[in-house]
């Protein structure tokens, strides 16, 4: 997979601005971890999901991959239970 698989139809303006960003974080391997998390998740999240993805977004790339890896710990206002779900998330689609 080289991008993501979702159409931005019918999303919201900031909906459309996350997905976005996590597919275009600058690393690619966070491009992966966010955008297919986003490509799957984003219309389903709550008002208060979209604010911690935000704030999620303005970690930079190397301290949220570390974070995301378990080789670093992020402030608690950064790691709540979205960000879980986020780590918790299958990396591979099955067809790799």
């Amino acid at each position: 997979m080289t991008g993501t698989t979702r159409s931005s139809n019918g999303l919201d303006d900031r909906r459309k601005r996350l997905l976005f960003r996590c597919w275009h974080r600058g690393t690619r391997e966070m491009d992966l971890i966010l955008g297919r998390f986003a490509d799957a998740e984003i219309g389903n999240l709550s008002d208060a999901e979209l604010t911690e993805l935000e704030t999620l977004l303005e970690v930079n790339d190397p301290d949220l991959y570390a974070a995301i890896t378990g080789d670093k710990l992020l402030p608690a206002d950064v790691t709540g239970a979205l960000f879980t779900r986020i780590k918790a998330y299958p990396i591979a689609d099955g067809s790799v």
